[in-house]
C-alpha cells in the first residue's frame, strides 16, 4: 500500500511482520508521518506486528515527524533499518528526544533487524 502523498509504502510481510519502507531522499513531515501511521494501522488491522522500518535513503525527519512517530500504532517493536553514520544520528535523536511507543532498536543489519523483529518476546512472570 502506498502511503498517502506517495513518499513511502507500508505491507505486511509473510503475514508475520510489517514493513514501511520510506522511498530515496524524502523529507518527512509531519503530514508524511500521519499518513504511514494511518496505512501501517490500516495494514495491520486491528492486531500488533513487529515493524521493519527502512530509512536508508531518508534525507530529514522534521522536528513534528518525530513527535508524530511517538503515537503508539499496530506496531508491537520497531526496527529501525538505515545504512549511514547519518542514519544513526537521526535514529538515535528520535530515540533520545521521544518515547518510542514500543521497544525500539537501530540496526544497519536487514537480517539482525528481522531476528531482533521475529524473536520471542520474553514471557511475563
Amino acid at each position: 500500500m502506498t502511503v498517502k502523498g506517495g513518499k513511502g509504502t507500508v505491507g505486511l510481510e509473510d503475514g508475520r511482520y510489517i514493513q514501511l519502507v520510506w522511498n530515496r531522499s524524502v523529507r518527512i513531515e509531519a503530514e508524511d508521518a500521519l499518513s504511514a501511521m494511518d496505512a501501517v494501522n490500516v495494514v495491520g488491522d486491528g492486531s500488533e506486528y513487529p515493524m521493519l522500518v527502512d530509512m536508508a535513503t531518508t534525507e530529514s525527519v522534521s522536528r513534528p515527524a518525530r513527535a508524530v512517530f511517538s503515537i503508539p500504532c499496530a506496531a508491537s517493536r520497531i526496527a529501525l533499518l538505515g545504512s549511514s553514520p547519518v542514519d544513526r544520528v537521526l535514529a538515535n535523536f528520535f530515540i533520545s528526544l521521544h518515547v518510542p511507543p514500543c521497544p525500539t532498536r537501530f540496526f544497519t543489519s536487514r537480517e539482525d533487524a528481522l531476528a531482533w523483529l521475529l524473536e520471542e518476546p520474553a514471557k511475563r512472570l
